[in-house]
């Protein structure tokens, strides 16, 4: 019963996160900028929250699945192709993507102007896979697909091959 109670009981810190305009984790990938807004330091690791702007004619990661989370995509501007198994959607500005876990999905940007997005992580594992790629590639190693697929088996995901 004591270790129910504990594991129940809120956080001693009950600091607020404040995140500013300019604050934030940046990691850069290809054609894509994220600002990690929150990382899961500050939820119980329960939600993990990404502002990412997509550069024009981004594409994004190979079609893949999540086992252990959820994603939500909040299309701030711009238009964002999510391809779901062999459907397309077009977000436009104002649009939420939710993707529960073991659903196939990718995202890019085919047009010609930036896309920015808002993204959620429940929980925050994933957010560990962009650092991953991001120290990848500041070491100077390529971001190949075989290396994209490593990192992506670290975090419960894995690529989703019967649909490529």
């Amino acid at each position: 019963m004591t270790e129910e109670v504990e594991a129940n009981t809120p956080q001693a810190d009950h600091a607020v996160s404040v995140v500013g305009p300019g604050d934030g984790e940046t990691i850069v990938l290809g054609t894509t900028r994220m600002r990690v807004l929150e990382d899961g330091s500050h939820t119980g690791h329960r939600l993990a929250i990404a502002e990412s702007v997509l550069a024009p004619h981004t594409q994004g990661p190979p079609q893949h699945r999540h086992a252990q989370h959820d994603e939500g995509f909040y299309i701030l501007s711009g238009t964002v192709r999510f391809t779901v198994g062999d459907e397309d959607h077009d977000a436009t500005t104002g649009t939420l993507v939710m993707v529960p876990p073991g659903t196939p999905h990718t995202f890019a940007n085919l047009t010609d102007q930036p896309a920015v997005m808002l993204s959620t992580f429940t929980p925050d594992l994933y957010v560990q896979y962009f650092r991953d790629l991001h120290e990848g590639l500041a070491g100077g190693r390529p971001l190949t697909p075989q290396a994209n697929v490593d990192a992506m088996s670290r975090y419960a995901t894995e690529p989703s091959t019967d649909l490529d």
